[in-house]
């Protein structure tokens, strides 16, 4: 089987080192090769997952503002962030943004609400954070299963986090946990994401006219096992 990058083996472990190429090389039975193949098709599944899990963030965190918006009010993010707030175990961060805005004179609600990372939403659904906020937040996902709890949640959304993180160091998605060649990690998160999206009222294929999707690399990943 020959790879179709234009990279060989040998020029992969001097660039992306040896142990990271070992784990390829590995799962393709020692076939240079098709671990080079491999490799092409991990990055570009990585790429079309980034995109997903990308779109997949701002969908939740502009819910989880409005729904903020509404139920605690204009400039929430600063505002709960004063002790037994919602945001008390986040106020040095959302001051010294805030701050950093407040020097340039471009401070606006939405630009705080652009500046926090994947954690900071994430960690609203905590058990305390959840009391906190009213017990309320579960609102943002109308097509909810029934039976869907706050535990639930912060567990998949969490999950989702880490695959996002996964991506974005730069490790490979295409191995279950023996090493061995495998999409059923990757189909387990996708799987969470179009739920959540759907749990939000959001049209999965119509966010994939705006990204690269990932399919016809998890079918070339699975040919080649």
């Amino acid at each position: 089987m020959q790879s179709n990058t234009n990279i060989s083996y040998q020029d992969a472990q001097r660039l992306f080192s040896a142990a990271r190429m070992q784990k390829y090389l590995r799962a393709c039975g020692g076939d240079p090769n098709k671990a080079m193949l491999l490799y092409s098709y991990n990055v570009h599944l990585s790429q079309a997952f980034f995109g997903v899990v990308s779109l997949f963030e701002v969908v939740l965190r502009n819910a989880i503002n409005n729904h903020y918006l509404q139920t605690l009010g204009a400039d929430w993010i600063v505002k709960q962030a004063i002790p037994n707030g919602l945001l008390e175990h986040e106020a040095d961060e959302v001051t010294s943004t805030k701050n950093a805005y407040d020097k340039d004179n471009v401070y606006s609600h939405d630009k705080m609400v652009g500046s926090f990372t994947f954690g900071f939403w994430t960690y609203l659904f905590t058990k305390r954070n959840y009391k906190i906020g009213g017990k309320t937040l579960l609102q943002i996902f109308p097509n909810r299963a029934k039976g869907t709890t706050q535990k639930m949640v912060y567990s998949d959304i969490t999950a989702i986090r880490e695959f996002r993180n996964r991506i974005a160091h730069h490790e490979p998605i295409c191995f279950d946990t023996k090493g061995a060649i495998s999409t059923d990690y990757i189909a387990r998160h996708y799987d969470l994401i179009k739920n959540y999206l759907h749990y939000m009222n959001a049209d999965m294929q119509q966010l994939q006219t705006l990204i690269m999707c990932p399919e016809d690399w998890l079918k070339k990943v699975d040919l080649i096992r």
